[in-house]
């Protein structure tokens, strides 16, 4: 009787053993499951971010007459400084550079230098503001391509391909043509985002070679941690002999404390922004993402601060663009992407009507808002351009 009852004690046991759970309730309710976005809100939001730092800068250096580059600069990368610090101690968003060899002399030797193109391309860049309006600009910038392709020739890190270079010739000629269209034409400023342009190209080619080392695999928020400290001192330096002479409280309580201290805060969640954006998508989603800003950017340029945008630079943009989407897909690439987007518009179409007429109507707008704008610059109402400070003065 008692090997009876035993045997189903024991049995027992086993059955409410083998219902256990196998994991740890306290354990399981400690680790809820974290909530996801969809690809589309990283790249809205990034976008945005992109966009607000080269509207917000363009307002500061020009509208709000605080024509302190390289101070802003300098600003930028220090609060960069501090915040890549203070992440680096209370969270996990930089523990990938933990995984990066670093030492004093690699820092001397392969971090200073790259430092050095950042910070002078970040100088020049700011500085072109001064002279030439926002649209103007990311025109001129649809040109980096073209100086990274020709930047890893000259270093030897790619061959020269000729076939490559008459494909991209595509994006400086549709450059040229905008640069014969534009109205407000300053040598100076063309020079300066020029010298951005190369600095910059020359910086990323210096990056790719770096990174090329299995030791040096970092992340944008990892490279701006180690790149961030190194420029502020550098353009610091630059700002106390060119800047700091200038600059008086004066300035700085006339643009307002808590407006640079956004401005700051702007930037640097746009490189927090850059980290999910390509953790989320895909290299292919950037770049149409970017040709996308750019578009938005003359568009808002041309709205907020009555830039003239002449028809022959719609031209000259147009073909810019479509060189630069060829150059970085591929005549292939694209009529796949196109074949598959044909298809998914129609699927979206028979699902959301509603929405896709939407977006039709949307699109369209915006490409009356560029056409009008090229033919008859003088459309933006008053309330529009003065809502960021917008004058009869400055080169938007």
């Amino acid at each position: 009787m008692s090997s009876d009852g035993e045997k189903a004690r024991t049995s027992g046991e086993v059955a409410r053993e083998q219902t256990l759970p196998t994991v740890n309730p306290d354990t399981e309710k400690s680790e809820p499951p974290q909530a996801t976005f969809h690809p589309a809100v990283y790249v809205a939001t990034w976008i945005s971010l992109s966009s607000g730092v080269i509207l917000f800068n363009k307002h500061l250096l020009d509208y709000a007459n605080f024509r302190f580059p390289i101070v802003l600069t300098t600003w930028h990368l220090t609060f960069a400084t501090i915040m890549t610090q203070i992440l680096a101690r209370t969270t996990t968003i930089l523990d990938g550079r933990k995984n990066v060899k670093m030492t004093g002399r690699v820092y001397l030797r392969a971090i200073a230098p790259i430092g050095v193109m950042f910070s002078l391309s970040l100088i020049c860049g700011n500085m072109t503001y001064l002279y030439l309006s926002v649209a103007f600009i990311q025109m001129l910038k649809a040109t980096t391509p073209v100086a990274v392709l020709i930047a890893t020739w000259v270093m030897g890190i790619a061959p020269v391909n000729y076939k490559t270079l008459l494909n991209v010739s595509v994006i400086v000629i549709g450059v040229i043509i905008a640069s014969f269209g534009e109205i407000k034409f300053v040598m100076v400023g063309f020079l300066f985002q020029l010298g951005g342009i190369v600095f910059e190209a020359t910086r990323l080619v210096m990056v790719q070679r770096l990174l090329s080392s299995a030791d040096f695999k970092m992340d944008p928020m990892v490279s701006l941690y180690y790149f961030a400290p190194i420029c502020a001192v550098m353009n610091g330096a630059v700002a106390l002999f060119l800047e700091f002479p200038r600059l008086t409280m004066d300035h700085i309580y006339g643009v307002g404390v808590t407006t640079l201290l956004a401005n700051a805060v702007v930037a640097f969640l746009l490189n927090v922004s850059v980290v999910f954006l390509i953790g989320k998508t895909s290299s292919l989603v950037m770049t149409l993402c970017g040709v996308l800003k750019d578009i938005l950017l003359v568009a808002a340029s041309m709205m907020i601060w009555d830039t003239p945008v002449t028809a022959l630079q719609f031209f000259g943009y147009s073909v810019s663009l479509i060189g630069l989407v060829y150059y970085k897909l591929g005549g292939e690439k694209i009529r796949e992407y196109t074949g598959q987007a044909h298809r998914a518009w129609a699927e979206y179409g028979a699902n959301r009507p509603a929405q896709r007429k939407f977006v039709v109507v949307g699109a369209t707008v915006l490409v009356l808002i560029l056409f009008v704008g090229s033919m008859s610059p003088g459309y933006a109402p008053e309330r529009v351009k003065g809502m960021l400070g917008g004058a009869a003065t400055g080169n938007a």
